[in-house]
């Protein structure tokens, strides 16, 4: 008698932070602004009718795909173990009914679907009252991961809980001796980290560019350089977090992209939002110590970044545009910290050299879209044909950096700041050959999509660097 009662109990298993390690209503809002950021806005403003009408709003809006959601292995093994000894399964989620049947029938593992209806929020006491009239007082098992789920185990024949804080399970032991603790696989504070990217702030040692240009190294213009370098770092990463949200879809599907934080749920979504106004915040108040001229060209780098990930990305050549103009005002706002006069050169030369590194950008992610078979790069406006328009655009906007650098080793400052600067026409050829070889590559489907990582991890690319900053050193002191 006691095995057929075992038999009859049903394992009733929550969605977010449980099955999945990801929020279907985070999920549903954020991919609702990726296509279109007033949608998701309109469905929060109608918050006021509750939060599963809320839900319902957002599921409309947007339905994750459940092939690519971050499932959490533990709870999928658990699951088939309680299916194969011929036990029933039922997801019961505060999620939206439709997110969760969509789940459900991808997986197929369940035997019934019951979530949040648009009028009922089935969480905390709302589903224990819901799973024991529909299932009996101690008739079924329940994994959890939250607070929220205490009065579902108590009401439970047995409590599995997923991911949950030893606070948390010291209160779910109390209340279920014997309870099993399932681990949720996640990277603390390193995937914290890792979604900030903090490789992307090699781009930021631009802002040292006007002072090494201008010869001008004090302790002062050093340190407001180390200030703007650290004041970027904390914004850029801000928006790296914003754009990682907005990209959730498209990166999922991307073969590298996939393992990032965000994506794969090693950070929870709601973390990383938190993340976003506490680093834009440090890095406000670290540009408040440059001044007001650096706070504004810090003010117009966030918002030229934001524009670009909720809207001009998508825009042909306005993109590769936008990333040139984002990679010259590191330059900009390096000669405001360090109150470094910028010459007309060395803003021609940025603009044409990040022209063509951001045009490698584009022509990377368009070889990578056409070996898997694509015909356009996600998320991008480009298709696969444009590629050989992409690469023209590419070499000759490098090129012309390097005849403008030619052109300014003509003028009077070169004699004036370099001793020796017929030194300088051997960085020219080794910059030419570094750009020639950066895009050959791009075409050959050997670099990753951003160039300048791509650089500091590349041999030939670091020994090119470093001879033309032997020449530009040779040119001054020989």
């Amino acid at each position: 008698m006691r095995g057929d009662v075992e038999r009859d109990i049903v394992l009733v298993v929550d969605l977010d932070g449980t099955l999945i390690r990801s929020d279907m209503l985070l999920e549903s809002f954020w991919s609702g602004f990726a296509h279109d950021w007033r949608t998701p806005l309109r469905a929060v403003a109608g918050l006021a009718r509750g939060r599963a009408a809320l839900k319902a709003r957002l599921a409309e809006c947007a339905a994750p795909d459940p092939a690519a959601l971050p499932y959490n292995p533990a709870v999928l093994e658990r699951i088939r173990d309680w299916r194969a000894s011929g036990r029933p399964v039922a997801l019961v989620t505060a999620s939206d009914q439709r997110l969760a049947q969509s789940v459900a029938d991808h997986l197929g593992l369940f035997d019934e679907v019951h979530g949040s209806d648009g009028v009922n929020n089935l969480k905390g006491p709302a589903k224990a009252d819901f799973l024991t009239e529909r299932f009996g007082a101690g008739g079924f098992a329940y994994i959890g991961d939250h607070s929220a789920d205490l009065p579902v185990w108590q009401a439970a024949q047995s409590a599995l809980t997923v991911g949950a804080s030893p606070g948390l399970r010291a209160r779910v032991d109390a209340m279920r001796p014997g309870a099993v603790h399932l681990p949720a696989p996640g990277g603390g504070m390193g995937a914290a980290l890792r979604a900030m990217r903090p490789h992307q702030w090699l781009k930021n040692l631009l802002v040292f560019f006007p002072m090494i240009a201008g010869h001008i190294f004090t302790l002062q213009t050093l340190v407001q350089g180390i200030l703007a370098f650290v004041a970027f770092g904390l914004v850029a990463s801000s928006v790296y977090l914003l754009n990682d949200l907005l990209d959730l879809s498209a990166d999922r599907a991307h073969p590298r992209k996939r393992t990032r934080p965000l994506a794969s749920g090693a950070l929870p979504i709601s973390r990383g939002m938190a993340m976003i106004p506490v680093l834009l915040a440090a890095g406000v108040a670290v540009a408040l110590i440059l001044g007001p001229m650096f706070l504004a060209v810090l003010a117009g780098y966030y918002l030229l970044t934001v524009a670009y990930s909720l809207w001009l990305k998508r825009k042909i050549l306005v993109d590769i545009c936008v990333l040139a103009t984002l990679y010259t005002l590191r330059v900009i706002a390096g000669g405001v910290a360090t109150d470094v006069p910028l010459s007309v050169w060395l803003l021609a030369f940025a603009a044409f050299f990040f022209l063509s590194l951001a045009a490698v950008k584009r022509q990377a992610e368009l070889v990578d879209a056409e070996s898997r078979g694509i015909s356009n790069a996600s998320g991008r406006g480009y298709q696969v044909s444009d590629l050989p328009f992409v690469s023209q655009m590419a070499v000759s906007s490098g090129f012309v950096a390097v005849l403008v650098m030619m052109l300014y080793l003509n003028g009077p400052d070169v004699l004036s700041k370099y001793s020796s600067p017929f030194l300088l026409w051997g960085a020219c050829l080794v910059l030419l050959y570094w750009v020639a070889r950066m895009v050959l590559l791009a075409h050959r489907g050997l670099m990753d999509d951003d160039p300048v990582v791509f650089a500091t991890r590349d041999r030939i690319s670091q020994i090119a660097i470093a001879l033309m900053l032997a020449l530009v050193v040779g040119a001054s002191v020989l």
